[in-house]
Formats: structure tokens, sequence, C-alpha cells
């Protein structure tokens, strides 16, 4: 279930929002997959310790976090990934549960700006079996978060596969024919 304080963030500050009832997920690939949405719709929240503050950044579940572009946004000399300890001691939840509401904490929220092309975006409230579906823009609005480009393509390595669909790895003509054969 939605933790009491972001429904009641949510609730205070007016937001637009509809809660998304699923199966549990633990990862943004899972939830696309689970509610057949794009992966571009999904939005991870990254908690990113900048210098010697944490703030969140969130980007499509499709693209990887490009840290020097962050760190430069953020002016920020040092930007790393904290441990999941700091998830459960500092902020009270558990890893991978922090919400993508960073007013509840006090966190400076950075977007991605190629959020905006979807009309509808997926957030996480903290919980595994729920999400929050807002429009972008309100989202932007709610948090005051500041928009940028720091997201990269995901580079997927594709294995080579023969006319068959099995993987090819140091074959030999010889091997090639006696796969086509069967």
């Amino acid at each position: 279930m939605i933790p009491n304080k972001v429904k009641n963030y949510l609730q205070k500050n007016q937001a637009n929002f509809e809660i998304i009832e699923h199966r549990p997920v633990f990862t943004a690939h899972d939830l696309a997959m689970t509610l057949h949405m794009q992966h571009s719709q999904i939005v991870k929240s990254l908690l990113v310790k900048a210098d010697n503050q944490y703030i969140l950044a969130l980007l499509p579940a499709d693209k990887n976090l490009a840290m020097q572009k962050l760190a430069k946004l953020v002016k920020a000399k040092k930007i790393s990934m904290p441990k999941e300890k700091v998830m459960t001691e500092k902020f009270k939840v558990k890893p991978g549960a922090l919400p993508a509401f960073g007013g509840i904490y006090k966190l400076p929220v950075f977007v991605d700006k190629i959020i905006l092309r979807q009309k509808k975006i997926l957030l996480s409230p903290g919980s595994f079996v729920e999400s929050v579906l807002m429009n972008p823009k309100d989202y932007i609005k709610l948090e005051q978060a500041i928009l940028g480009s720091f997201s990269v393509n995901k580079k997927f390595k594709q294995p080579k596969l023969t006319k068959l669909g099995r993987k090819v790895k140091n074959v030999t003509k010889k091997k090639m024919n006696k796969i086509k054969k069967k």
C-alpha cells in the first residue's frame, strides 16, 4: 500500500493523480511488463549524493543516468549513488522504495526533460504494489523540480543469433552447417 505520508502529501498539495494497483514488482522493467506500458512512461527515481547533499533524480525507465551531465546541472564536484543503507537509516524506507516525491523529505528534485514527451507518467509512491499516475507537468509543478537533460539511452548487449535463434559462440562453418540441418 502507498505510505500515508505520500497520500497525505499528495492530497495536501491538491495533486491530480490516480493510484494504479498491480502485482508486486521491484524494478521499472517489471512494472512496464506488468502494466503493458512503454518503459518511457515509467519514471524511476534515483537517490543521488551531490557533494554533501542528497537529491532525487527522475528519468524514464528506458534510460540510464549520465552522472557527469547531472553533476553539471546540479553544479556538484562529486556525485555518487549512495548505498542502500542510506535509504533504510536516513529515509526510513526499504531499498528500492523511496517515493518519487522529494518534497516529503525536503530533497531537491531534478527531472530529465524527456519525460515531458509523455501525456502521463507512472511514479513510485514507495510501494511495490501500487504506483501513481500523473501528468508530468503536474508532477514538476508539485515538486518544483529542476528540468535538465541527464539521461542516455540504455545499451543492451544483443547476442548474435543464427537463423534458428541460437547463440553463436565460436561457431565454425562445419558446426554451423550441422545447426542448419537440424
